[in-house]
């Protein structure tokens, strides 16, 4: 198994690169990597996400809907998958970063009983508590 770096990602969902992304898209298509499994670790979808929205101006619908696609891509292995998928629908419905629900949800399975934060932005959240 290998690693993606963020940027692996980016190239293969914008296209905004013709040469790195007919390479991305090569790499991590089943045909051309049929032995081979990518590794994508939390971090990564965090900048994955960050990128989308900073630098590209991606709706919440249209990250959520990029997250989904490549979480579906047969040869890429999530790294925590399940609290991805809850930290994506956390992110669907509100109203703060996935990042921040992602963390929630890192530190309930480390065994927190909440997550202590400024964010206002989590005011509601299941698991956070917003200090004043």
């Amino acid at each position: 198994m290998k690693g993606v770096d963020t940027n692996i990602l980016i190239r293969y969902l914008t296209a905004d690169d013709p040469e790195q992304s007919l390479t991305a898209r090569t790499l991590l298509t089943q045909d051309a990597a049929e032995s081979e499994r990518f590794h994508v670790s939390a971090i990564v979808l965090c900048e994955v996400v960050w990128v989308l929205r900073t630098v590209y101006r991606y709706s919440r619908r249209q990250i959520v809907s990029a997250l989904e696609y490549l979480m579906a891509v047969t040869v890429l292995e999530v790294q925590d998958l399940e609290l991805v998928q809850r930290a994506l629908a956390d992110y669907r419905a509100g109203s703060a970063d996935f990042a921040d629900y992602l963390i929630g949800w890192q530190n309930q399975r480390a065994g927190c009983a909440e997550t202590l934060t400024f964010d206002g932005a989590l005011e509601g959240a299941r698991g956070f508590t917003i200090l004043r």
